[in-house]
């Protein structure tokens, strides 16, 4: 099973100001590449907090939502709710025919994938905005190489970078 964690971060690594920011900070562009990219995967993993803010489930992509209690949401279509660890979480979908899924944050959800080396590539969209201080990509320290594999510049100010995670 294929991860690509697909993040959006400000110019100085901030992927919100807080728990309750609604990421609305990004260009369309970088919207429009996060749907289609999600859709043609079939599924995206985010965090119980990202989901909170976001507030429902995206369409047209199964939503499986990480959370220490499962039990406090009611299950919709193409909502999962999941305390299953990562592993086993990516087994599940893996015999439901997914080959590929899109780790959509936040910081500790990415944070559980990175310590697992679950990550096979990173898709970051470097918006043109200064936080000062807010959310990081990750929750905890710690290294993972990357290899750069592509770049370029969306809605003139955007720059999207596609890196490949490198495990010794």
């Amino acid at each position: 099973m294929k991860v690509t964690m697909m993040m959006a971060v400000t110019a100085d690594g901030m992927i919100a100001r807080d728990h309750a920011h609604f990421p609305d900070w990004t260009c369309r562009a970088d919207k429009q590449m996060f749907k289609a990219r999600t859709q043609k995967a079939g599924a995206l993993i985010l965090g119980s907090k990202t989901f909170d803010t976001i507030g429902k489930p995206l369409p047209g992509r199964l939503n499986v939502v990480l959370t220490r209690d499962p039990e406090r949401y009611q299950p919709v279509e193409n909502l999962i709710f999941s305390s299953d660890p990562p592993e086993r979480l990516l087994a599940d979908l893996e015999t439901k025919g997914f080959q590929e899924v899109v780790l959509a944050g936040g910081a500790i959800v990415n944070t559980l994938f990175a310590k697992s080396r679950l990550i096979d590539e990173i898709v970051l969209t470097v918006a043109p905005k200064l936080f000062g201080r807010g959310l990081h990509l990750f929750s905890e320290a710690f290294d993972l190489d990357l290899q750069l594999l592509e770049s370029h510049t969306i809605e003139t100010n955007s720059m999207v970078l596609r890196y490949r995670v490198l495990y010794p």
